[in-house]
C-alpha cells in the first residue's frame, strides 16, 4: 500500500490594504533569506535559517485557507528570535527602511 501525504496550504494572503493575492511559499522563503544575508550570514547559514524559520510559518499557513501578511510576519519574527535573533533584527531594520520610503 502506497501512502502519499499531501500538504494543504493557504491559498490566499491578505495584504495590509485588504487586497488578496495567491500565497507564495517561495516569496516567504526569499524574504527570510534576504534577512539572513542582511545579517551577514554565508550561503550555508542562510539555507539553514530559511529551512528552520520557514517550518513553523508554513505549518501555520497550512492550517488555513487565507492568512494575513501581518500574521505570517509575526510568526516568522517569533521563530527567528529563537533561531537567529540577528536575522530578526535585520528583518525589522529592512521593514523600517521600507516604511520610511513609502511614507
Amino acid at each position: 500500500v502506497l501512502c502519499v501525504q499531501t500538504y494543504h496550504m493557504a491559498k490566499m494572503v491578505i495584504k495590509r490594504d485588504g487586497t488578496k493575492q495567491p500565497f507564495d511559499a517561495e516569496k516567504l522563503k526569499d524574504a527570510i533569506g534576504k534577512a539572513a544575508r542582511g545579517a551577514g550570514h554565508d550561503d550555508a547559514k542562510v539555507a539553514e535559517v530559511v529551512a528552520e524559520a520557514s517550518k513553523g510559518v508554513l505549518a501555520l499557513a497550512g492550517a488555513v485557507e487565507e492568512i494575513a501578511t501581518a500574521e505570517l510576519k509575526m510568526k516568522v519574527l517569533a521563530d527567528l528570535e529563537g533561531i537567529a535573533p540577528e536575522v530578526a533584527v535585520a528583518w525589522r531594520k529592512h521593514d523600517d527602511e521600507v516604511k520610511k520610503l513609502s511614507s
